[in-house]
């Protein structure tokens, strides 16, 4: 059988160009046709959907090929875990992950893997900013005080929605709980959609969301926003003010997202996709999508995301059991 010229052709191209992209030191594997996945353990319309979508044309370009986006949500995020462990450490398939990774360890009695020694993290990319956010038809407060004086004279009279056991919306609800000595029953959702869907309807009272996913829904009045849960105001929703600005100096809580592989991805591969998502991360396009969305962008390096997850996986384990969060 005679060969295409055309195939030919565009074979030869194909070496030419993997040849100069070893030369130049950039990963070979991206001038193939293969796309990357990213694995999300996270339903779409969380916080980490929002930011892993609004990055990936940026991260394409910088990966040298496709990027795609592959939701796996379920059991609180432990689904998508699971795939992403389960696969090949070529670099062809990533996650986005959330503080959640590091909380499950705590909250779950037997995992179908390690945290972390069965992933790889390359970089913790930034900050993201969580709200109390409340169904106003439900909820007539507009603050702190009012919120906590209504949890008061109702003890378990209110409950609130997370988007699964163990995630960290469930553990900054409860810290914050803790904090203003006041209870509500837990409704945990199969991913955070499906909470926000069931909160603006009134199927439940109140939640704690990463802002991307509830911020339109805030500037509607579908949703009344009682706190930033952060240290300080973000610019992105310079109104909201936080609790500590509201009289609870001991709420503070964090939320953060990294980039990571399975276990076993070799070190050059780790630098390559490192270099790539810096690079993906400090395009114009994404630093102004991730300032509306009220992100706070700081790419570490592998080394650190590293030593992040250990010292992580710690500080949660305190705040698990300060919290009272009984391990399922």
């Amino acid at each position: 059988m005679r060969n295409n010229p055309g195939t030919c052709s565009r074979r030869a191209a194909l070496a030419t160009l993997g040849g100069l992209a070893t030369a130049a030191g950039l990963p070979a594997w991206a001038q193939s046709d293969r796309p990357v996945k990213f694995i999300l353990p996270n339903a779409t319309g969380s916080g980490v959907d929002a930011i892993t979508r609004a990055a990936s044309p940026a991260l394409g370009k910088a990966l040298g090929t496709s990027v795609v986006v592959d939701n796996q949500p379920g059991a609180g995020g432990i689904v998508g875990l699971q795939a992403l462990a389960r696969s090949a450490p070529d670099g062809h398939t990533l996650s986005v992950v959330s503080n959640n990774v590091v909380i499950f360890p705590s909250v779950i009695k037997t995992l179908p893997f390690n945290m972390p020694g069965d992933f790889t993290p390359i970089a913790v990319v930034g900050n993201t900013p969580m709200v109390l956010v409340v169904n106003p038809t439900r909820v007539p407060a507009k603050d702190a005080k009012e919120f906590i004086a209504l949890l008061k004279a109702k003890p378990d009279g209110y409950n609130y929605a997370s988007g699964g056991n163990g995630t960290i919306l469930h553990l900054a609800a409860e810290n914050f709980l803790d904090e203003a000595k006041v209870s509500a029953k837990h409704i945990p959702y199969k991913g955070v959609g499906p909470m926000v869907t069931d909160l603006i309807g009134g199927q439940v009272d109140f939640a704690v969301a990463a802002l991307p996913s509830v911020q339109a829904h805030i500037k509607s009045g579908a949703l009344r926003a009682i706190g930033n849960c952060g240290a300080q105001r973000t610019a992105a929703a310079p109104d909201i003010p936080t609790f500590v600005e509201q009289g609870l100096p001991g709420y503070v809580m964090d939320a953060w997202f990294a980039v990571v592989g399975p276990k076993g991805l070799p070190a050059a591969q780790v630098a390559r996709i490192h270099d790539a998502v810096a690079a993906a991360f400090a395009s114009p396009e994404v630093k102004e999508a991730m300032s509306k969305q009220g992100n706070t962008i700081q790419v570490s390096t592998p080394e650190q995301a590293q030593a992040h997850f250990k010292s992580e996986l710690a500080k949660y384990a305190a705040l698990v059991k300060k919290a009272g969060v009984t391990p399922q």
